[in-house]
């Protein structure tokens, strides 16, 4: 299952780092525009440079499906290129009537084989179960977003007096039979992540929210995973993704993606009770 695979990987890796490959053609360094694909380029330089420092992969779906054709093949050949030493997420945030639903998810784990994806439970249970029956496969449920805009709905009262994400977490947790259904909560909220956590100690948290959106690391850890220091995942995109800097080569460009990784590690493993 997911979560036996996540936790063998952060164990071995002694990291919690997923590398959000948010692939914008309009921020790729001029370098990678030499090449047939400079998206792939671009994600393959990512992938190496920072593979035996990550846990997991997060494309957001919204980066390919813009370009068309042409972007869904990125996807493909990127997918390819992620070692199986590695997870793969698709950041889609579907949820539909039922038969759509039962297409996306199809979408995502048959024909893409993505080892997880993200839905959005607005429309309820019958929107999810599509996803929730693919038992090998783990579906984030947003629970509480990093954004701004979480405080519009998300941290509304509802009329029992509970906020709409502690209604989200109670089905979740209610549906969470097979154990293959996990949370997404911002790291720029650390004191419902550590809520969150408390109400559900073995559930698997997606976080996202670190680097360019302000989320403490420190507190991610420290709130976010459960009681042996696991069972999350913590992502990092543009702050790994685009150094700083204009870049001669590939390789120069893969030495700023790999000492930003590293950095990010090495800060990791400073809250985690174990180093290597």
């Amino acid at each position: 299952m997911f979560k036996s695979r996540l936790n063998q990987l952060i164990e071995s890796k002694n990291s919690l780092l997923c590398v959000g490959l948010d692939a914008d053609p309009d921020k790729i360094p001029s370098v990678f525009h030499q090449h047939d694909s400079p998206v792939v380029a671009f994600n393959a330089a990512i992938i190496e440079a920072t593979s035996e420092l990550a846990i997991a992969y997060k494309p957001n779906i919204a980066f390919y499906e813009s370009r068309g054709i042409r972007g869904f093949k990125d996807l493909e050949e990127t997918l390819l290129l992620i070692p199986k030493t590695c997870l793969t997420i698709a950041d889609g945030k579907r949820g539909d009537i039922g038969n759509t639903s039962q297409m996306y998810a199809k979408a995502f784990y048959e024909h893409w084989n993505f080892d997880a994806s993200t839905v959005a439970p607005y429309m309820g249970h019958d929107s999810l179960l599509p996803f929730f029956e693919y038992q090998e496969k783990l579906t984030f449920v947003l629970c509480l977003t990093s954004n701004n805009g979480s405080a519009d709905f998300e941290e509304q009262r509802l009329a029992n007096g509970k906020k709409l994400y502690e209604a989200v977490l109670e089905k979740v947790l209610a549906w969470n039979k097979a154990g293959n259904i996990g949370i997404v909560v911002g790291a720029t909220k650390p004191e419902q992540l550590a809520e969150i956590r408390q109400k559900a100690p073995e559930i698997v948290i997606l976080i996202p929210g670190i680097g360019a959106q302000g989320g403490s690391l420190e507190e991610t850890i420290r709130y976010g995973t459960d009681k042996n220091q696991e069972s999350a995942i913590v992502v990092s995109g543009r702050k790994i993704i685009y150094p700083d800097g204009k870049f001669t080569s590939i390789d120069e460009f893969q030495r700023a993606v790999n000492e930003r990784a590293k950095a990010t590690v090495l800060e990791m493993r400073q809250y985690l009770k174990t180093n290597l």
